[in-house]
């Protein structure tokens, strides 16, 4: 008791509410002028981050972006995703009441902070995403009030030591995406008696079975092994886990079968063993009737499917697709009202399918494909409204194509070939709204063609039915058409010249049909035709000359028709793989590119065919051959002369007639928008708009290379026209790209200079590309590019590890630097130009959006794209993230390692299935790689990029690595001296799920760190 209130014992009261309220109140504001000092000097320490400007000394830290107070003192920090590229100085510890810190997504460097043991107080400790490398220290359990360790997507390495089963509070553990290759991990971990959440998955550990002790872990709720190298079998003690909810074990080499009392643990909500080698029958899940997801795919279960799967009323998603299960499909199964994905396909299964799939649930994905039913598809498929996909080929099914099915305006891919269905296609499914492809090949179909398609159809197999009549002509609606295979039909009459609009045709096939007439000859639309297979029908007339400037055309077989007259000579400027012109009546020379061994069976039947050189078994030209007569010599030179006099009056009087109306009025018309400093203007421009400055043309326009008078240098002009007004599609690619080019700037994007545009035509001036494209250098061989260089026959490896790590740099600053992120949505390898230097810059931003918030979907529209390039997503969802750039890259990586189109994985595949295909088949990557680069050298960069396209081109959007993680991959592959960065970085290994040969595909992916469930049901097409 204070002296004052000795004297004032009234005003004791008063006296003692001073000391309750003020004194804290000072304590507590020493205590933040000093957290305030600590943290300005963490600021200084970490280079000053962009994001931490806020940070000053006029405000209290618990305002500041990043931190977190209880009570006036700073008890949490998060400095996540904030370039942060030093090591983390001892200040940190300094906040004496600090219990969360979180620094995942950054670029820190160094070993494991051992200076963290000082921060005494610590709780949550998140270091994910970042360049730590070396060991887990042997002391962790130093960090002993921890209750949240998240390490994972570093490049940590060795082997876990068995103190971090000595963290007694410890209750979520990530370990998941280091490089603890075969490393150990240790049987301690199962000491951790409150441990909910372990993630170990993508670290390719030494072989390991699944200790024992891990049954120990009685609160464990989320077990994430994917990917591990676990071997052996699965143990008992497992299904001790009485408090496990979700248990992922895929892409391992476990085998024997699956515990019997695994699938009575009442928690269980989702269980994930797939690609692995376990046998036997499945367990009857006799408790586990709270079961969400399931999936056992890729394993060599036999036996029955149980029927207590039927009785699971949460069941959302059911998969055991390639097995060895026989028997027929429980009707149950077709009950569960959540049921959303069933896939059974590629094993032994029989029988009826059950008729009520679809009444009960609203269905997005039913895949059957590959068994043996028999009976007909299920009415009731698309009773919810929500179906996406119906896969159901190579099977017994019979019967017509249920006329609902046309009613299901979600529908998106309908795969009913090799079957026994029969029958006219329901009117309504041709123009579905959302259809995307519809395979119908192998069957016993039957009626005509429509005059019009789903606005979105891209791909159309009829082959081998009965369609009969003519291809109509409103075949030039199928405006979104790349894949139409109509062979083997009775279809008659003549080839429309509507389906020459048709501009994104890939493949075409009408052969063994009952065509007659001639050929279209304007087909210069087809620009990315690759085959054209026409054989067997009973065309007659001269073969267009236009096919020959079809640029990506590889094969061609007209054959066993009746055309006659002389192989136009542009069909030698064509890079074809295969030519087949035999059984026609064909006449003249053959073109002098054809006249080698490897076309030797390709002008069969043609008895008026000759060669000069004679190395196929054709006459020879000069004995065979009438030639015309000359014009006489004596009327030459007067011929010659007229003609010169006519072209020069020509031409004076065209210049004084229209020289003031193309100075005053044309000129006026055109606006000049700079974007960089210029030393041109639209006056250079204009008038060398010509062919004979033309050096190629896309689906949006053409482009032409411009000499600058006085500079020496050139320019690449994309003109974007149409003969009277600008097509709305056209005008919103052009303003996209003159909005993202005209305002980012980065040494790997295509430096737009200007535009120049008019009421009826926009140019685009871009800097010039010396040499041209990726595309061009992989599979444009014996070429020249437009500056008249000749091609190399291949890129060697290090070139073409340089030129992925440049694009990756482009497309990492669009997605992870643009404020809002750029999404590309049309990365390709024709798009990616290369400079002199073979420096890579992402080109062709006509399709690109900026996303309105970041990590937000974006909504498109409309499918845009590439074939062979587009997620699998956009098969079913229009809204759509970065990650379709990801799966587009990754298909570039993997034409880089391959060598192969992205588009020509196999006859029937593209790329990525292709190369996933071969990759589940267990065969050595190195039988992926391209023969002509295929140095042991290289093997190890090689693999990594192989295995990081395969990454990139996951099923699921969530198991795709980002950009940024992409970028630091192929930085850590090639020699130090190619790149500006240090080589570190994370390994991104392959996706845990493999494609699925339906083209549909679904997998829940957990992300890691704090971020949230992506959700589930991903599909591909």
């Amino acid at each position: 008791m204070t002296k004052l209130s000795i004297y004032f014992p009234k005003l004791q009261p008063l006296i003692s509410l001073f000391f309750l309220i003020f004194i804290p109140f000072n304590v507590i504001s020493q205590s933040v002028e000093a957290e305030r000092t600590i943290l300005l000097k963490l600021k200084q320490q970490l280079d000053n981050p962009p994001a931490i400007q806020s940070w000053n000394a006029s405000s209290s830290p618990c305002s500041w972006t990043g931190i977190n107070c209880t009570q006036g003192s700073v008890t949490a920090v998060s400095l996540r995703n904030m370039t942060i590229k030093v090591k983390i100085p001892p200040t940190i510890c300094d906040l004496k009441n600090l219990n969360v810190l979180d620094l995942s997504y950054n670029y820190i460097p160094g070993e494991f902070p051992k200076l963290l043991y000082n921060c005494s107080k610590l709780q949550h400790l998140n270091l994910s995403m970042n360049y730590f490398v070396g060991p887990i220290p042997d002391d962790i359990e130093r960090l002993s009030t921890l209750l949240y360790l998240d390490v994972s997507g570093n490049n940590f390495s060795g082997d876990i030591p068995p103190s971090i089963g000595r963290l007694p509070e410890l209750r979520e553990l990530h370990l998941d995406g280091n490089e603890f290759h075969n490393a150990t991990f240790p049987e301690e971990i199962g000491n951790l008696s409150n441990l909910e959440h372990l993630a170990m998955a993508y670290n390719g550990f030494a072989p390991m079975k699944i200790p024992d002790r891990f049954s120990q872990l009685k609160r464990l709720k989320y077990l994430w092994m994917t990917e591990t190298n676990l071997i052996g079998e699965i143990p008992e003690g497992i299904a001790d886990l009485s408090s496990l909810e979700w248990l992922d074990l895929a892409e391992n080499k476990l085998e024997g079968s699956i515990p019997s009392r695994l699938l009575m643990l009442k928690n269980l909500t989702n269980l994930y063993l797939f690609h692995n080698k376990l046998s036997g029958e499945i367990p009857r899940p006799v408790e586990a009737l709270n079961l969400v997801e399931i999936d056992l795919g890729m394993n060599t279960l036999t036996g029955t499917i149980p029927e207590e799967f039927g009785k699971m009323q949460n069941l959302v998603f059911f998969s055991l697709f390639w097995n060895q299960l026989t028997g027929e499909v429980p009707v149950g199964l077709s009950q569960p009202p959540a049921l959303k994905v069933f896939r059974i396909f590629n094993n032994n299964l029989s029988g009826i399918l059950p008729p009520e799939f679809g009444i009960h649930s609203k269905l997005e994905a039913f895949e059957v494909s590959s068994n043996q039913f028999t009976g007909q598809l299920p009415e009731n498929l698309c009773a919810g409204g929500v179906l996406l996909g119906v896969v159901a080929f190579s099977n017994n099914l019979s019967g017509q194509i249920p006329a609902s099915l046309g009613n299901c305006s979600t529908l998106r891919t309908v795969q009913l070939q090799n079957n026994h269905f029969s029958g006219e296609i329901p009117p309504a499914l041709w123009t579905t709204i959302n259809l995307e492809s519809l395979m119908l090949g192998n069957n016993l179909f039957s009626g005509e063609l429509p005059s019009k398609l789903a606005w979105n159809l891209t791909r159309v197999e009829i082959n081998n039915n009965k369609f009969s009549g003519q291809i109509p002509t409103g075949i030039g609606s199928w405006s979104n058409l790349t894949v139409f295979q109509a062979s083997n039909n009775l279809l008659s009459g003549e080839i429309p010249k509507e389906i020459t609009y048709l501009s994104k045709l890939i493949t075409l096939l009408l052969d063994g049909n009952q065509l007659s007439g001639e050929l279209p000859t304007n087909t210069v639309s087809w620009i990315s035709l690759t085959t054209l297979d026409l054989s067997g029908n009973q065309l007659t007339g001269q073969i267009p000359a236009s096919i020959g400037s079809l640029p990506d055309l590889l094969n061609l077989d007209l054959s066993d028709n009746q055309f006659y007259g002389k192989i136009p000579a542009k069909i030698g400027n064509l890079r074809l793989t295969s030519l087949n012109l035999s059984s026609n009546k064909l006449s003249g020379k053959i073109p002098d590119e054809f006249d080698n061994l490897a076309y030797e069976n390709s002008f069969l039947n043609n008895s008026h065919l000759c060669a000069d050189n004679r190395v196929l078994n054709l006459p020879d030209c000069s004995s065979t051959l009438h030639q015309p007569q000359k014009l006489s010599s004596k009327y030459l030179p007067l011929v010659l002369a007229l003609a010169v006099v006519v072209t020069i009056v020509s031409v004076i009087l065209t210049l004084f007639k229209f020289r003031d109306y193309r100075e005053k009025k044309y000129l006026a018309t055109w606006k000049l928008t700079t974007f960089q400093r210029l030393d041109f203007t639209e006056v250079n421009i204009l008038p060398s708009l010509t062919d004979n400055n033309l050096i190629g043309s896309g689906g949006s326009g053409k482009v032409y290379k411009i000499g600058i008078n006085g500079s020496g240098g050139f320019v690449a002009v994309k003109r974007i026209w149409n003969k009277q007004k600008l097509d709305h599609k056209l005008e919103k690619e052009f303003k996209a790209e003159v909005e993202i080019l005209g305002s980012i700037r980065h040494a790997n994007i295509v430096k737009l200079l200007c535009c120049i545009s008019s009421e009826n035509s926009n140019l685009l001036v871009y800097e010039y590309m010396e040499n041209e494209s990726l595309y061009m250098w992989l599979h444009g061989k014996k070429r020249r590019t437009s500056s008249g260089t000749e091609m190399n026959s291949v890129l060697d490896w290090p070139r073409r590890l340089q030129i992925a790590v440049g694009a990756a740099q482009g497309l990492c600053y669009m997605h992870h630097d643009c404020s809002p992120p750029i999404i590309h949505r049309d990365v390709k390898s024709s798009n990616i130009l290369l400079d002199s230097e073979f420096k890579a810059r992402i080109a062709d931003f006509g399709l690109a959006k900026m996303q309105t918030r970041q990590g937000e979907p974006h909504t498109m529209s409309a499918v845009a794209g590439s074939f062979g390039y587009l997620a699998p997503e956009y098969a079913y969802t229009t809204k759509v993230n970065e990650k379709i750039d990801v799966y587009s890259f990754g298909v570039v990586l993997l034409e880089l390692v391959t060598g192969r189109e992205a588009n020509r994985g196999n006859e029937n595949t593209s790329l990525a299935e292709w190369a996933w295909q071969r990759y589940s088949e267990e065969r050595p990557l190195v039988e992926l790689f391209d023969l002509e680069i295929n140095d042991p050298c290289y093997l190890d960069e090689m693999t990594t990029v192989c295995k990081l396209g395969l990454a990139c081109t996951s099923t699921a959007p969530s198991s795709r690595p980002s950009m940024k993680e992409v970028l630091h991959l192929l930085q850590r592959c090639g020699p130090q001296e190619i790149f500006e960065v240090k080589k570190s970085g994370r390994e991104v290994d392959v996706a845990p799920l493999l494609r699925s040969p339906t083209y549909i595909s679904s997998y829940k992916e957990i992300k890691r760190g704090s971020e949230e469930d992506d959700g589930y049901l991903v599909y591909s097409v």
